[in-house]
């Protein structure tokens, strides 16, 4: 190879970085600590938290999801794309993502990715008169895909381990 092969292909690794605008999040997590008792804060803070589940979609494409549990692994430009100021990342309750996945990144406590280039549906929903919950929207909407039920059968099985 080389010449104009390279150029194209140089070309085209920068055309797919360019591409990665937007990069939408849902993840489920487990934690022993009571989210609605202690905050996002706490919740992250303790030491079994985990992120069981990542889905994502990028720029509105095919929505993915890893199971960490089972240890599958979330592509690098995804990873990424979580520190990169340029991309908007998307997600239902976004502060709770923000800090979740600053956790899983290995941030230390009180150290969190930066909150300009994340975007709250579910601020948006709250704009526009509809309900504050991720299935709520789904509903009101008529959503052919809603959540998952995965996630939570995942959590639930994951507490129950812990307690045996």
């Amino acid at each position: 190879m080389g010449g104009m092969e390279d150029y194209y292909i140089a070309q085209f690794f920068c055309w797919r970085e360019i591409i990665l605008l937007n990069l939408e999040i849902d993840i489920e997590t487990f934690s022993s600590v009571n989210l609605a008792k202690a905050g996002v804060y706490r919740y992250a803070e303790s030491p079994d938290f985990e992120v069981l589940l990542f889905g994502y979609s990028v720029d509105g494409g095919e929505v993915k999801v890893g199971d960490l549990v089972k240890g599958e692994k979330i592509p690098e430009e995804v990873m990424s794309a979580l520190e990169d100021e340029a991309v908007t990342k998307w997600a239902f309750n976004a502060q709770f993502e923000r800090i979740c996945i600053s956790r899983m990144l290995g941030y230390e406590a009180g150290t969190y990715l930066v909150p300009a280039s994340w975007k709250c549906s579910m601020v948006w929903s709250a704009y526009m008169g509809l309900p504050l919950s991720l299935e709520g929207v789904g509903a009101v909407l008529g959503l052919e895909k809603q959540k998952l039920t995965e996630g939570k059968d995942l959590i639930l099985e994951r507490q129950s381990q812990r307690t045996r």
